[in-house]
């Protein structure tokens, strides 16, 4: 386990791609840590700096105090888990496990010892005479696991490992890696692009754009709080509703709806200026429950039955308005029904910094 740090790190390659730029971050003892962004946006390049796969063009990177810019690879007591698992075809499951450890002369009693122990714990035991060949998807990703296990390492790196498994596999193997976090007591750096994987793993997420940190919090505080239009619209699924709005009079204006906007403050300061609503799928009704809240006149364009819920897409003034339905209604498509909004819930940004009012 380790601490580790990322001071003013900066990465442009040399067709001068800016990949990453003045990242900081603390990261604790044990911590479980999450990269999201879209594809492109550094966190894979942030990763592979701090197992020293990448040059850092300016910046510190230290674990545990020690700074390792210039540290090797294999000497950083890094273990990285990737999507491709990178196993060994010709050997089996027990000899890729133990490959690095044979490197560094482990006594193989020891050697077999941790093997088994991994094994055990990732319930691959009864694989361990298998090739690669002969695994699936999820076994081959558990083999990986293991290998980076034994080495007891003081980080683990993991670059969207399970983005080749299906939908069934992935929901299995992210209760894994949690378990194991648990258990391992381990700090963990994971990469993904999938919001929701962030959501279920991470202790705190890092939101990257363009190689910039747009936030960095614990997933309630990122769903709830979000800092800017982009962390809103990245987490959370169905993603929020944008809705354009405007200041008028000390009024919040709504297409025709009037919104009172008495307790909020800071949007004194956008008075006769344009301005965008925030506004959660499960914060919008098909009735009107809500104490302080307002109605649109919405028409359904399509509904996704989910079983136990349906969300339903509507439109409304060319903006579409994603809701949350739980009493199965016989909708159609094409129907103009009153949605109300729960003004209590709505975030408001600025449309031109794109950030939180």
């Amino acid at each position: 386990m380790s601490s580790l740090s990322f001071e003013n790190v900066k990465k442009v390659y040399d067709n001068g791609h800016l990949a990453v730029k003045d990242f900081n971050l603390e990261i604790e003892d044990g911590e479980f840590i999450v990269f999201v962004g879209p594809s492109g946006c550094g966190k894979s390049t942030t990763l592979r700096m701090l197992a020293g796969l990448e040059e850092i063009t300016d910046g510190i990177i230290k674990i545990d105090e020690k700074i390792v810019n210039d540290v090797e690879p294999k000497d950083r007591n890094i273990a990285m888990v990737f999507q491709n698992y990178a196993l060994y075809p010709h050997m089996n499951v027990y000899n890729n496990m133990a490959y690095a450890l044979k490197n560094q002369k482990m006594d193989k009693k020891l050697i077999d010892k941790k093997i088994k122990e991994a094994a055990k714990l990732l319930e691959i035991d009864q694989y361990l005479d298998r090739k690669p060949s002969k695994l699936s998807g999820g076994q081959k990703q558990r083999v990986a696991l293991g290998r980076a296990i034994v080495r007891n390492p003081k980080v683990f790196l993991m670059d969207e490992p399970l983005s080749n498994l299906d939908a069934k596999l992935r929901l299995q193997m992210r209760t894994e890696i949690n378990r194991l976090h648990k258990e391992l007591k381990s700090t963990i750096i994971y990469v993904t692009h999938d919001q929701t994987e962030a959501m279920t793993l991470g202790d705190r997420i890092v939101v990257l754009k363009d190689g910039i940190i747009q936030q960095v919090d614990t997933p309630t505080n990122l769903y709830n709080n979000p800092k800017n239009k982009f962390v809103a619209g990245f987490i959370g699924s169905p993603q929020i509703n944008f809705i354009n709005a405007s200041v008028k009079d000390d009024k919040l204006y709504v297409d025709k709806n009037i919104v009172d906007i008495s307790n909020y403050k800071n949007l004194k300061n956008y008075n006769n200026k344009d301005i965008t609503i925030g506004i959660r799928a499960e914060d919008i009704s098909f009735e009107d429950e809500f104490e302080n809240g307002f109605s649109l006149n919405a028409k359904i364009s399509i509904i996704e039955s989910l079983g136990s819920e349906d969300i339903v897409y509507t439109e409304f003034n060319g903006q579409e308005i994603i809701l949350r339905d739980f009493k199965n209604r016989n909708f159609k498509i094409g129907d103009v029904h009153k949605i109300y909004l729960n003004a209590n819930k709505m975030k408001f940004f600025d449309n031109e910094t794109k950030e939180v009012i």
